[in-house]
Parts: C-alpha cells; structure tokens; sequence
C-alpha cells in the first residue's frame, strides 16, 4: 500500500466504484484575487474581466470570472474530495465541457462528481477508466459548469 493511500482514506480504486457513485466537494470562494490572479497568468486581460465600467455595461452587469479559471477551481476541488489520491494512474481528458452560467467574484462553487461510465482494461489488468459527471456549482445550487472527465485508476491488487 503506498503511503498516499495509508494516509488518505477516502481513496478508491476502480473495484470499488459503482457507476451512480457521487461526491460533494467543499466550497471555495471566487476573490478578486483570484480573478486579478487568473488574468495575469493567463494573460486573458479580456474587460469582462478586468474593466468594472464595461462589465457592469454588459449583460452580466458586473466583472465574472475567467471560464477557465473556474475550471482550474473545479480541478482543485475535485481532488481535495480525496477519492483519487494514490489510486490515479493518469487524467485522460475532459468531453463536451460546458460553461452555462457566469461564475462572479463573492460566489462560492463546489463540486459534484458522479460516475457515470466505468471499463476494465483490455490489456492492463490492473486498472480500468472511469468517466464521471462533474457539475460546478455556486451557492445557489446552479450549474455554472459541467462535463465529463475521464481518468485511468488502478484495481485493487486482490482483484487484478
């Protein structure tokens, strides 16, 4: 057993997931930091973002956070859930990634993280992919984001 499982005991391999499994993430609160933070990493310096008097003008009526920033959050979020921690061989990819509503400084987002899909390996015995639904939402319970995520996990040693 690796260390990182010994210490986090929420880990699951892929013989112990079902498809319908779900998690809740913690909530983390979008700061302006993050947002000032975000646009000069990036440099997305898009006024949407970084001009109050043209986002205030806009549809949105206020500045909103990066999309991709928002998605970066959520990839924090997900992780600290824990599940994945010592039994993740590798991040596969994200399908049809959706951003349906604005994410705003003051907001406070969680994760919810369903499997939905789960395959053995046809030529690794010792791990299988698991797609999951993962839903951003804010404190209102809205949907800002969602897709699905894939990842390659390993099996349990007595099932491989």
């Amino acid at each position: 057993m690796s260390q990182l499982t010994a210490v986090n005991p929420s880990v699951k391999y892929f013989d112990d997931l079902e498809v319908g499994d779900l998690w809740h993430s913690e909530g983390r609160t979008i700061t302006e930091s993050d947002l000032v933070t975000f646009a000069t990493w990036s440099g997305d310096m898009h006024p949407l973002h970084t001009n109050a008097e043209y986002a205030n003008a806009s549809q949105f009526g206020q500045r909103i956070f990066h999309g991709p920033g928002a998605l970066a959050l959520a990839f924090g979020l997900e992780m600290r859930i824990g599940w994945k921690m010592g039994s993740a061989i590798a991040f596969l990819g994200i399908s049809s990634w959706q951003m349906l509503a604005p994410v705003f400084i003051g907001d406070t987002i969680t994760v919810r993280e369903e499997v939905i899909e789960m395959r053995p390996s046809s030529s690794k015995p010792d791990r299988g992919i698991v797609k999951t639904r993962v839903e951003l939402l804010n404190q209102r319970g809205e949907v800002c984001h969602q897709g699905e995520w894939a990842v390659l996990l390993l099996r349990n040693a007595a099932a491989a």
